[in-house]
């Protein structure tokens, strides 16, 4: 296709600067085009056909001198500079006319192709006003994206010609994890947890750290009775500890190539990044350090341990663009890595499949020296299809087959995870809706029990 052809076409797709016919205009014409036919098996001379043709086509250009200027119409977009994967967002088109004519338009935006639309969004401006369209989208990938460009085709009133235009924009939008679970814990850590049944304050009597003195009530320990404030006062008081504050927690999320599976939301990756953005937002509120690690074959970003709420807004810019690696996961070299930067006593939360961890024996080495310093919790997603294959009822030698297979495996990672927790690695499985819940749980169970 030639350059000039690219050119033309690229006007009919929307993509260019041009002057094309309405479908108003189409469907006159083609109604003309029926009548003269029908008049050409008459009398009737060629010639008056052929000038009634071309006497309508040049009227038609008449709308042309009721449209707007291409130098009277603005275009600019209003959209938030964070979208959240997977919720419905408002964008905004408004459209400047400083025409004194009015005019009818349609715009396509230039959204990634894995974003979904409603175009193209129709809409209308009056003479010397300021007019605006809305339409929906939702992102499904997380990572950075620019947009470029606004394509709009608009007509006056009578809407015979439409002219086109592109309005070059310069704006950067990042795609960041879904923050529902996160927000619901920072609304209501208690009601978060309820599925659980974990108390927020629920820790070893007379453990923590000393937070007041206050009056005795019915279910207290009576071993946290404080007899000289109660002997001073007339009135039975109490010692109240709450959790210690201050504890380092790391956070590693495995990129590698059994995290890119895809779950009914979204990929391992995705639910494990959103389950590591809420417990740091848990950790960062109870006053604790986190830090964040993740990697495939080697290290893709590290963020050092820190506290305070600000450092959750680091955490989320440092990993949002993360995505599964088409290669297997290096558990020996992370874990030889975090022993060079993590030199104080920490809580290690390994997000991975557990099923490929269980099969790298070289790294139980690294893991045993990691276990003497710090404590080890690993979490990983069930397989709910290896699940359901256990479940099937065998109603022929290949299901027999299948249901036994599955029934194996299942049987093997249970011996595997035993001999990995005899040495004190605790491992988890949970469902895919769950795993923020229960890391959040257990990270605050941990914590505590004082056993950091």
């Amino acid at each position: 296709m030639t350059k000039s052809l690219k050119n033309l076409w690229a006007r009919f797709l929307f993509l260019d600067r041009g002057i094309l016919p309405s479908r108003k205009l189409l469907i006159i014409y083609s109604l003309l085009s029926l009548g003269l036919i029908a008049l050409s098996f008459t009398d009737i001379s060629w010639v008056y056909l052929i000038s009634v043709n071309v006497l309508f086509i040049l009227a038609s250009f008449l709308d042309l001198l009721f449209t707007p200027k291409r130098k009277d119409i603005n275009v600019s977009r209003h959209i938030d500079d964070e979208l959240e994967r997977g919720l419905e967002y408002e964008v905004t088109i408004k459209l400047n006319n400083r025409s004194v004519y009015p005019c009818t338009f349609r715009v396509i935006d230039d959204l990634p192709q894995t974003f979904t639309n409603t175009f193209p969004v129709y809409g209308a401006a009056e003479a010397e006003s300021t007019s605006k369209v809305i339409y929906h989208t939702t992102a499904p990938i997380r990572g950075k994206y620019d947009l470029k460009k606004i394509y709009i085709r608009y007509a006056s009133k009578l809407g015979l010609w439409e002219r086109q235009m592109a309005t070059h924009t310069n704006e950067t939008i990042k795609v960041i994890p879904d923050l529902t679970e996160t927000r619901q814990y920072l609304k209501d850590a208690q009601a978060f947890l309820l599925d659980e049944g974990m108390k927020i304050r629920k820790h070893q009597s007379g453990t923590g750290e000393f937070a007041q003195i206050r009056n005795y009530v019915v279910g207290d320990d009576p071993r946290m009775i404080n007899w000289r404030q109660t002997a001073k006062l007339q009135e039975v008081m109490t010692n109240q500890y709450e959790p210690e504050h201050g504890k380092h927690i790391t956070i590693l999320i495995d990129c590698g190539r059994m995290m890119g599976v895809e779950l009914d939301e979204g990929s391992r990756l995705e639910k494990t990044i959103e389950a590591s953005i809420t417990v740091a937002a848990a950790a960062l509120k109870n006053g604790d350090y986190v830090g964040v690690l993740a990697f495939s074959s080697d290290i893709k970003v590290y963020v050092p341990p820190e506290k305070g709420m600000d450092h959750l807004q680091r955490i989320l810019q440092s990993v949002y663009h993360l995505q599964a690696d088409a290669k297997e996961s290096n558990y020996a070299g992370v874990m030889g890595y975090l022993q060079t930067v993590q030199k104080k006593r920490s809580l290690i939360l390994l997000f991975s499949d557990i099923q490929t961890f269980l099969h790298e024996e070289s790294t139980l080495h690294y893991i045993k020296r990691l276990r003497q310093k710090h404590l080890f919790l690993m979490i990983g997603i069930e397989d709910e299809e290896l699940i359901k294959e256990t479940n099937v009822k065998p109603e022929n030698v290949q299901l027999a087959m299948s249901k036994s297979i599955a029934q194996q495996q299942i049987q093997i990672k249970k011996r595997r995870k035993a001999k990995w927790q005899a040495q004190g690695l605790i491992m988890i499985e949970a469902k895919e809706d769950k795993l923020a819940t229960i890391a959040v749980s257990r990270v605050i169970h941990w914590m505590n029990q004082g056993l950091l």
